[in-house]
């Protein structure tokens, strides 16, 4: 760990819609870091509006001091030298510049050759398992840890899992997750560079297949009853769609990490609500199917995602207001074989239910788990794998203490 650099933390993108909550909540959690103090910088291409970010965050947290004592640095995705500069500064970068696909690689690879490890917010599978398979044994060999998805996509629901095996009283064998989103009046929305992300990523699905096959991975094995998809939850009443995000992808790849004689099967789904929801999502579904297969109905999706979305998706992102009256819940069940019980035998004779919950998830959880990883990377190191590599959180994280951390920080773990 390279902890004589000038920044334990360097943000990435901070003046981007999510990087300016991301300089937020590293300003609240300066005491912290390694013998309660971080020492940190904000980093993107315009020192202006840098300056306004601080400024924002200044008047925001009542710390004046934020305009002075936290440094700028300019860098660019597109001028690697200036990558190099910031990488060589920093203890861990906090990469918020997305859609990753497209701007995710050339950090990545700064971070690699420049001894900084990385952490990102990426929900993008294709980039976090292309950067496993390009930057692993590099990685491996630098010392460096590069760990994705460590937002809303996938912290919660990787860590969810893992703490569900934690809490459960012999051989977890299966788990299904189901997330619900709650709102205040003014509803909630999500800003649209997620939604871009979305429309690349099911444009490209079938080059993530090929990436795939050039891993050559067996089959994990399983024991207990195989899952099975389904629609109507009766425990949170509402229908449900299995959920399109990163998040089955990434715990599939934590499971392939940490198994020793079985995988837990993993199944997860997002509560829609009643009928007129799903008649919503149907028709949205259908446009967005059909019209992301071509250039011209991309283009068409990407111009109006308030449209296309039902208002899920905007230009402007949620007000203050709206993510402070929103939240999430994963509602976790699973089942398994009591100590004793021979998993090869017979059907799972146990469960357990779990839940994670936490505040507004895009803008107020997600930088709170984003922070709390790399602090985790700051205070941690000898919980962390042996050797670096491109990991998940799950499986950097797994002997850690970050689940506590994020428990003191608003999103809660719990046995139901």
């Amino acid at each position: 760990m390279a902890i004589n650099r000038p920044y334990h933390l360097v943000i990435f993108g901070a003046s981007g819609f999510t990087g300016q909550f991301v300089v937020e909540e590293v300003a609240r959690t300066v005491s912290e870091g390694p013998k309660g103090n971080l020492k940190w910088a904000v980093a993107g291409r315009s020192k202006q509006k840098l300056e306004k970010v601080l400024e924002q965050a200044a008047g925001v947290l009542g710390k004046p001091e934020l305009r002075s004592e936290v440094d700028i640095i300019v860098a660019d995705v597109e001028e690697p030298d200036s990558l190099a500069a910031m990488c060589k500064q920093a203890v861990v970068v906090l990469n918020c510049v997305g859609p990753y696909r497209f701007y995710g690689e050339p950090m990545v690879k700064a971070c690699v050759e420049n001894g900084a490890h990385h952490i990102d917010i990426s929900g993008e599978p294709q980039f976090l398992e292309s950067m496993q398979l390009n930057y692993n044994s590099q990685a491996a060999d630098k010392g460096v840890y590069i760990i994705g998805s460590c937002g809303f996509d996938s912290i919660p629901a990787d860590m969810g899992v893992l703490y569900t095996r934690d809490q459960f009283k012999g051989t977890l064998t299966a788990v299904e997750s189901f997330l619900t989103i709650g709102s205040g009046e003014d509803g909630g929305c999500i800003h649209d560079g997620t939604w871009q992300s979305a429309i690349y990523g099911f444009s490209d699905s079938q080059k993530l297949q090929s990436l795939r096959r050039k891993f050559n991975h067996k089959p994990l094995p399983t024991v207990g009853s195989k899952l099975r998809r389904r629609y109507v939850d009766n425990e949170i009443q509402q229908y449900t769609v299995p959920f399109m995000g990163s998040d089955p992808s990434v715990v599939k790849r934590t499971q392939r990490f940490l198994v020793d004689e079985h995988q837990v099967q993993y199944g997860a789904y997002a509560g829609i609500g009643g009928i007129s929801n799903v008649i919503k999502l149907m028709f949205a579904g259908m446009m967005f199917w059909l019209l992301v297969k071509f250039s011209f109905g991309r283009n068409l999706l990407i111009k109006h995602p308030e449209f296309f979305s039902f208002g899920l998706f905007s230009k402007a992102g949620p007000t203050r207001k709206q993510m402070e009256a929103s939240s999430f819940q994963f509602a976790f069940y699973g089942e398994g074989y009591t100590e004793g019980q021979d998993p090869s035998q017979g059907k799972p004779n146990a469960k357990i239910r779990t839940l994670v919950q936490g505040p507004e998830c895009g803008y107020v959880a997600t930088p709170i788990a984003m922070v709390q990883a790399a602090l985790t990377i700051l205070n941690e190191p000898a919980a962390l794998p042996k050797t670096g590599g491109v990991y998940t959180p799950g499986a950097a994280f797994a002997k850690t203490t970050l689940t506590d951390r994020l428990n003191k920080h608003g999103i809660q773990f719990s046995v139901v």
